[in-house]
């Protein structure tokens, strides 16, 4: 029996996907569950487990297609019955399209061309995009790469192929670089300074475009307080073997900043809205926290909902839950949307002080740098002291279109004052 395999619905408001990679071939069995393909959305990349076990008989999206949701992408046979089929009909067709023809390029004389044995039909040598790029980023020459002996389609070098030669090719200076204008799309020579070339990453390319529309949207504004960790360092230090024994879960401090801060945002509402437009403000009844989560390549920022609800204990059983899904790509696209207000934490990485980017369409975002032991000068009825004190840099970025820096200026000071008298007792 052949099971169609279609294109998921990665989220309610998602309706395609593109495809990135294909962890299967025509031909090569499968179980059920294990990772057929990663899909990525404008959210989040995804590993797609196979729905049976069997041989993948077809594959019908090629990578880098943009699929909407419902379509057929793959057919796997269960008992072996069917016939592989190695590549769709329309997909052969999108790479001839696709091919280079070396003497249709008139700015490339024909004595670079090089005899080969990857021939069109009309004698001419052709190469794919993807194999040019992989030999502009190795500087390959022409007539090294016109010499390889192909295995695709009528003698056609494939990915593999190249790959393969390149594992047994010695180090040489470069000399007829395959250029850029190879491609039809690329009518002019590009000029860039020699070293290692790679595309960007789906993930990256995401990253890239929310940051640099959060900065063309928002008026960025960034303000600074040190806060006095002390009491809480203690009390994790004094804490974390028990709890994690009853528990179960690593102690930290983020669900005591997160704690902090959605008691200043029910102070500061103004600090939890969006703005719609550019002229409408939207003041949201929950407090949703969106956690930025470090990854493999890259940040990914799920969101804790209700965080106003929710207990210390109730924070620290979400973060871990959130982080351990990130980081293993369980998380949904629907959890990477929705948040009020966001906080990031590199200080997890050592760094003292940032200023981060924020995270639309929230109008602000929280950092919080390593927490560092340091001489602080203590004031206790009227009287000066030097002690060893636990001191956290916090930085503050927010919307200057909605939030004044007086505003930014107190709501900081708000979750720090929260964060230096937080009643610990009875908090776990």
């Amino acid at each position: 029996m052949v099971v169609d395999v279609i294109m998921p619905k990665m989220g309610e408001s998602l309706t395609e996907g593109t495809i990135l990679e294909w962890y299967k071939k025509p031909g090569e069995t499968i179980s059920q569950d294990e990772t057929l393909l990663e899909i990525g959305t404008d959210k989040v990349d995804s590993e797609i487990p196979s729905p049976t076990a069997g041989t993948v008989v077809e594959i019908l999206a090629d990578v880098n297609a943009v699929i909407e949701v419902g379509v057929v992408i793959a057919r796997i046979d269960t008992d072996g019955s069917t016939p592989v089929k190695s590549r769709p009909k329309e997909e052969t067709k999108d790479i001839e399209k696709d091919e280079v023809s070396l003497s249709q390029q008139n700015s490339l004389p024909s004595s670079k061309r090089g005899n080969t044995k990857q021939k069109s039909n009309k004698g001419e040598s052709i190469f794919t995009p993807v194999v040019l790029k992989i030999a502009t980023q190795k500087n390959l020459s022409l007539s090294e790469l016109d010499s390889i002996q192909g295995t695709g389609r009528n003698g056609r070098i494939t990915k593999k192929d190249l790959h393969a030669y390149l594992g047994t090719r010695s180090p040489v200076p470069p000399t007829t670089i395959v250029k850029q204008e190879l491609i039809k799309s690329a009518p002019t020579e590009i000029k860039s300074v020699p070293g290692k070339k790679e595309d960007i990453d789906h993930m990256r390319k995401l990253i890239a475009g929310h940051m640099r529309y959060s900065l063309d949207t928002s008026a960025h504004v960034h303000v600074m307080s040190e806060v006095d960790m002390t009491s809480i360092v203690d009390f994790v230090t004094e804490n974390e073997k028990s709890f994690l024994e009853k528990e179960g879960l690593k102690l930290t401090y983020t669900p005591f900043i997160i704690l902090a801060t959605v008691q200043a945002l029910k102070v500061f509402p103004e600090m939890n809205a969006s703005l719609e437009n550019g002229d409408t403000v939207i003041y949201h009844k929950q407090v949703n926290i969106g956690l930025a989560v470090s990854v493999d390549n890259g940040l990914m920022v799920p969101t804790l909902l209700q965080c106003d609800e929710k207990s210390l204990l109730g924070l620290c059983k979400d973060v871990n839950d959130i982080a351990v899904r990130t980081r293993s790509k369980k998380i949904s696209p629907d959890e990477l949307q929705g948040s009020t207000f966001t906080i990031t934490n590199f200080g997890v990485f050592g760094a003292i002080i940032g200023t981060p980017i924020i995270n639309q369409p929230n109008v602000g975002i929280l950092g919080t740098g390593a927490i560092k032991k340091q001489p602080v000068v203590v004031e206790r009825e009227y009287t000066e002291s030097i002690a060893i004190r636990s001191i956290m840099m916090l930085t503050l970025g927010f919307d200057h279109r909605l939030i004044d820096g007086a505003g930014g200026a107190r709501f900081i000071q708000e979750v720090k004052n929260n964060l230096e008298t937080m009643k610990l007792g009875g908090l776990l």
